[in-house]
């Protein structure tokens, strides 16, 4: 860059925040208090608790009833002889306690369990994904702000280049050197920067309100990007950040997503399998009833086993269903994973050439720093004409952008390439 160049951005002044915000910052905020990851966490809690759900199913269940009745005569009647009866159970209480043990349920238990390791997986992927979307969004927001901080900078530099060439060229049509015209063409230049200062200005104060609401802060909060243009150091070459797509695959929040989906389906065909398989279980538990007006406490056992038998038919054809979307999640799988690994080469080839373009924009505003000051000294030497030299200074101010622009775009292409590969 320029050494004038350097010096022009250096003078267009500071702005006064209070919190002066970095990439990292801004990330490190994002994550601790942005909406979207604490939804992300929650979900990711429901899932473990919905893991020591399915847990307790390998436990017996504990069952406690109890009935009472009256009836206005006995339930029993029985004759002892001519004119002689007794009558029973008239009023009286029943009740037990009962434990089951599930002792095989056509491994739907030991499935369900595993089912719901596999979503507590899927949701921590999730999370992962939630997470990234947070850091490339708090990435993007802060680089929209130094973006517009930094052509506000470049606009005060020109205004203050036009503000001293009103000044000469108005001293000259005094004294009859250039006509009146120069004069409107700088004024109407002056105006259409003041209101391109005003658009930009209001552009910059929203970016900043949106930056402060997604990292937590209120949108009435100062706050100011720590970026400078003048100060600017040269990007790194982002050799040293490639990855090999087919060994980055497996780090890739998007492939284990994939392959949980595919475990889910395997487990689902299994327990649709188990369903239809006989279910046994053990039990046993206390009792208590003085149906006979005598108290009758006893200890009981038993076993049970349940064969379904007409479910079979529909069974069936739920296990066949099963089995096609296991083989649809195979298909996505490898399907899925080509599309991630071209993800990730097109990703880098991005940043390649986001990187390029940052030489590309500095050249430039070298270029058009030193055609400004070629046609500043045509102009006065009366072998430029006005019109030349306000065009030289609009394309030293696109020069100026680009380059900002440039630089955001490749720190945004450098966070999306590290987060396709997996980083």
């Amino acid at each position: 860059m320029a050494a004038a160049t350097i010096t022009a951005w250096g003078q267009a002044g500071t702005m006064a925040a209070q919190n002066r915000l970095t990439p990292e910052s801004c990330v490190e905020m994002a994550l601790g208090n942005n909406a979207r990851t604490k939804r992300a966490a929650n979900e990711l809690d429901m899932a473990r608790e919905g893991r020591k759900e399915a847990l307790t199913h390998y436990f017996p269940t504990v069952n406690a009833s109890g009935a009472g009745f009256m009836a206005d005569k006995g339930m029993i009647s029985l004759d002892i002889a001519p004119g002689m009866g007794m009558s029973m159970m008239k009023n009286g209480i029943v009740g037990g306690v009962t434990a089951t043990q599930p002792v095989f349920a056509g491994g739907q238990i030991a499935n369900a369990n595993r089912l719901a390791k596999v979503n507590v997986e899927k949701y921590g992927l999730m999370n992962r994904q939630a997470e990234n979307e947070v850091r490339l969004t708090a990435e993007s927001y802060y680089w929209q702000v130094a973006v517009l901080k930094e052509k506000l900078r470049t606009i005060a530099t020109v205004e203050r280049q036009l503000e001293r060439l009103d000044k000469d060229v108005e001293a000259s049509v005094r004294a009859g050197v250039c006509t009146r015209n120069d004069l409107l063409q700088v004024r109407l230049r002056r105006n259409e920067m003041a209101s391109t200062r005003l658009t930009v200005a209001n552009n910059l104060a929203l970016s900043k309100r949106l930056l402060a609401q997604y990292i937590g802060l209120t949108p009435a909060d100062s706050i100011d990007v720590a970026f400078n243009a003048a100060t600017d150091t040269v990007a790194a070459a982002p050799d040293a950040l490639y990855a090999d797509p087919a060994a980055a695959l497996s780090a890739t929040p998007e492939y284990g997503l994939l392959q949980a989906q595919l475990a889910a389906s395997k487990l689902e065909r299994k327990m649709a399998t188990g369903k239809r398989l006989p279910t046994v279980a053990v039990g046993g538990g206390y009792m208590y009833d003085n149906l006979t007006d005598r108290d009758k406490p006893f200890w009981m056992g038993f076993a049970t086993v349940s064969v379904p038998l007409s479910d079979w038919w529909a069974g069936s054809h739920d296990i066949r269903k099963q089995k096609k979307a296991v083989a649809n999640s195979e298909i996505q799988l490898n399907d899925q994973s080509q599309l991630l690994m071209i993800r990730m080469q097109g990703a880098w080839d991005e940043l390649n050439e986001a990187y390029r373009q940052i030489g590309i924009a500095r050249s430039s505003i070298e270029q058009a720093d030193e055609n400004l000051r070629l046609n500043q000294d045509y102009y006065r030497a009366g072998t430029a004409t006005m019109s030349e030299l306000l065009d030289a200074q609009a394309i030293y101010r696109q020069s100026c952008d680009s380059y900002v622009e440039a630089r955001a775009k490749y720190e945004i292409k450098k966070r999306e390439y590290l987060q396709a590969t997996g980083r």
